[in-house]
């Protein structure tokens, strides 16, 4: 299926800008390019703060004052290289105004000043502390989930694989599932839209650069993990994006969840690109994919 006509003007716009590939550059210049440009923030919440997450920082997100609210710890993509609190913000809002309940955006450590597994630790940290210190957030540590976008949704997959944490439910936005970049999908669009093949690996050749782990890691590629780790996932909905060279990774996720009998919901956005979730303010189904995980939250949290 061609690109959306929504997508193809984002993606105009952001060609307009003259950026060079991100493989022809570096960390500094990417993020001081591409940070100023995310959107502004236009929704409303109750209570907006910025909060310590066991030494990790994180921005809390609150639609009311009702006590007892479900809390989603949400870790934000950019290939563990790029992105922070500012750059999700919007993201963090819609999804608690949407859902009705709190949202933990988690600003882990980025390579490759530091590589992994620095960013999975903060992951873990701040999953552990939000399970633990709900009830002084308004939260109920017995309504918890977990999620995140590329990178993000990377870490999300690997702390529920790990950690003895009772998620009520898992939200994987076009994930990175399968670090070693040999699927259909990697050769189909490996020049894109917006993410291209060259990209993906500069974003895993940083993240792996402190020479721990490996592409074959299933703490790197949650995909390889085994049965028994897989099985410990909480009930889970992907998402992805039809262009993007990460949608074979993400939907095989979902269909190894399946088969150990986790509770999966795997939706495909035809004629999206990788991140187009960014755009909500001019891609309907941006919208609609993040009106897809508020309910999903609402519902869970139920």
């Amino acid at each position: 299926m061609a690109l959306h006509p929504q997508a193809q003007e984002v993606l105009e716009r952001i060609a307009s800008f003259g950026d060079p590939p991100i493989q022809e550059s570096t960390p500094v210049e990417v993020r001081a390019l591409r940070r100023p440009r995310f959107e502004v923030p236009t929704i409303d919440v109750h209570e907006i703060r910025d909060v310590d997450a066991g030494g990790v920082p994180a921005r809390l997100y609150r639609p009311s004052d009702d006590k007892g609210l479900g809390l989603f710890v949400y870790f934000h993509g950019g290939g563990w290289v790029i992105g922070d609190l500012e750059t999700h913000d919007q993201i963090g809002r819609r999804l608690a105004v949407g859902s009705g309940h709190a949202v933990l955006s988690v600003a882990y450590r980025l390579a490759p000043e530091h590589p992994f597994p620095t960013g999975l630790e903060d992951a873990v940290t701040s999953a552990r502390w939000a399970y633990e210190n709900a009830l002084s957030l308004g939260c109920d540590p017995d309504r918890i989930a977990i999620g995140g976008d590329s990178a993000g949704g990377n870490l999300a997959a690997v702390v529920t694989q790990r950690e003895a944490i009772p998620f009520r439910l898992q939200v994987l936005v076009y994930p990175v599932t399968d670090a070693r970049a040999g699927s259909d999908s990697y050769s189909a669009y490996r020049d894109g839209p917006y993410l291209s093949a060259a990209g993906m690996h500069w974003y895993i050749e940083h993240y792996l650069s402190g020479g721990d782990g490996s592409r074959d890691d299933p703490r790197v590629s949650p995909l390889l993990a085994g049965d028994e780790a897989l099985a410990h996932s909480p009930p889970t909905l992907v998402v992805t994006a039809e262009l993007d060279p990460l949608v074979d990774e993400g939907e095989a996720y979902g269909e190894r969840l399946r088969a150990v009998g986790v509770e999966t919901t795997v939706t495909r956005y035809d004629g999206m690109f990788h991140g187009f979730i960014w755009y909500a303010d001019f891609v309907d189904d941006a919208r609609l994919a993040l009106d897809e995980v508020a309910a999903a939250l609402a519902t869970a949290f139920a």
